[in-house]
């Protein structure tokens, strides 16, 4: 790991409290926002297949999905500071540029790299919020030091887990493992159709009506037993008073805090 890379990693600040605010100008824009939700009910709907295939580890489903994550934060960053940007954030780190897409950079490649985590490191929940609002949206990445939310689907993982093939009730865990990965993966493919009416194709937008929107998900690990949680959000109609025209970073809102209170546990330590 370069020394570059460890300072981004080590950026909590630039994601607390703070969100992504990218303009919607015209069609073009609506039509990628409409993209990046597809590409997210995809993923979505391909790690519940995978999770219903007993062939498939639970890792390998969320390396999956996080491949699809990836690309989408890829092409934000390349939006926002350049096909450069990972040295565009290295010099943010480095203190050689003190400007917005130098901040923007860093924003997304430590989020990047704590949503690569989630599967791995126990205890960390992955809990973006993404609004829509007539003239642009907000993307908040958030990491509670949590790993669940009161509404998640929970679901075992015996590969995660400690009990091994000679164990005498090694069968019914793993059969019930099994009965929980299906649960989750129907989950997952109903909240699939959670992106697609909160995110519409900007060919079925009503015409000279204001539109809104918004989720909130979660997925999160302790142990052998995962979580994962997609549901839509009210945004606040009185947030913003201005359009932009470029990127920028704002507040996390009300609706951070609102959704904060409906579905973690009091007190929690928010990073994002």
């Amino acid at each position: 790991m370069s020394s570059g890379e460890q300072g981004w990693r080590d950026r909590a600040d630039v994601l607390e409290g703070r969100a992504i605010r990218m303009p919607l100008r015209n069609y073009e824009d609506e039509l990628q926002l409409h993209k990046t939700a597809m590409k997210l009910a995809e993923g979505c709907r391909r790690k519940a297949d995978m999770l219903s295939d007993p062939s498939i580890s639970v890792a390998t489903a969320y390396d999956r999905e996080f491949e699809y994550i990836a690309e989408r934060c890829k092409y934000r960053l390349r939006q926002v500071a350049g096909d450069d940007y990972e040295d565009v954030a290295r010099a943010y780190i480095m203190g050689e540029r003190d400007d917005l897409a130098g901040e923007l950079a860093v924003y997304y490649l430590e989020a990047l790299w704590r949503i690569q985590r989630r599967s791995t490191v126990p205890g960390m929940l992955f809990f973006p919020l993404i609004i829509r609002y007539p003239d642009s949206y907000t993307a908040n990445l958030r990491f509670p030091h949590v790993h669940t939310t009161t509404e998640s689907v929970l679901f075992e993982s015996p590969e995660h887990g400690e009990v091994g093939p000679d164990d005498p009730h090694a069968q019914q865990y793993f059969d019930e493992s099994q009965y929980e990965q299906e649960r989750a993966a129907d989950y997952l493919r109903r909240a699939t159709w959670t992106y697609r009416e909160q995110f519409p194709h900007p060919d079925d937008l009503p015409e000279d009506v204001p539109v809104y929107g918004g989720i909130v998900g979660a997925a999160g690990r302790r142990g052998s037993m995962f979580t994962e949680m997609l549901a839509p959000v009210e945004p606040d109609r009185d947030r913003f008073d201005e359009p932009i025209t470029e990127p920028t970073l704002v507040p996390a809102g009300k609706e951070a805090e609102r959704t904060a209170r409906e579905y973690l546990p009091s007190g929690t330590e928010i990073v994002g």
